[in-house]
């Protein structure tokens, strides 16, 4: 019986830890997209940019070893928002309560100011993606949070300026969350895509009612479950990542 029990206890522990990052790759109007799905309720999700000597990390494996010196692990990981030549962020950026950056709420150049822009709120065993300007009104209590744009998808509805046949096409990578705020879906394309075919993947393949952009071209991710590790030529700014205790 003790035999039996001790088998039992191993194989529940090794499939909550299955269940904890759920990343596949998945196919949707002709493309190709690798998808990790955080459920808040099990896992913890942070962002992360500067070390304790304020050098950027850059890189999933500099953050991971970081991470192991304090008895933690990096499991997924994604880049996560636009970020300036020196990995300050561009628009908003708090980390476990640090604001490092203030909210943008005016039209600029270039992707991040294609308004509505939004921004992901990391809280107590939730994510929601926000529209900034619904941001701003409501003032959700988050732990960190990190703004990009577009908005992918705004209450179910697509970005206004998505063009079905819109030719820019790049790697692209971001994030949606459920209605509850209880489920995250971080995805990155395995080919170039446009906005429109993007937004469309998260609103009718994984059927979300808001998603943000978080960047394009030097866009990465980190899902062991794949046995994904992008590593890329330079560092990144904000990263986002399931840490887990060793």
């Amino acid at each position: 019986m003790t035999r039996l029990l001790a088998l039992a206890l191993l194989l529940g522990a090794a499939a909550g830890q299955a269940a904890a990052e759920n990343c596949r790759d998945e196919n949707y109007q002709g493309n190709s997209y690798s998808v990790c799905e955080v459920d808040l309720s099990t896992d913890t999700l942070g962002l992360f940019l500067y070390d304790a000597d304020g050098t950027p990390y850059g890189y999933f494996n500099t953050l991971d070893k970081a991470l192991n010196e304090d008895g933690k692990t990096l499991g997924f990981a994604m880049n996560a928002g636009m970020y300036h030549d020196d990995r300050a962020p561009v628009g908003y950026y708090l980390e476990d309560g640090k604001e490092l950056q203030r909210v943008i709420s005016s039209a600029g150049p270039g992707n991040f100011g294609l308004l509505p822009n939004g921004v992901l709120c990391l809280g107590d065993a939730r994510a929601d993606v926000i529209e900034t300007k619904r941001f701003i009104r409501d003032a959700p209590g988050c732990k960190s949070a990190t703004q990009s744009g577009p908005m992918l998808v705004i209450d179910g509805k697509l970005h206004p300026k998505f063009l079905k046949d819109g030719t820019s096409r790049y790697i692209r990578n971001g994030v949606g969350t459920s209605a509850d705020g209880k489920s995250a879906y971080f995805a990155i394309s395995n080919g170039v895509v446009n906005f429109y075919d993007f937004g469309v993947f998260f609103r009718d393949h994984l059927k979300l009612p808001n998603a943000l952009y978080f960047d394009g071209n030097i866009s990465r991710m980190r899902a062991p479950d794949l046995g994904r590790n992008d590593l890329g030529f330079s560092p990144l700014g904000p990263i986002i990542g399931v840490v887990s205790d060793d």
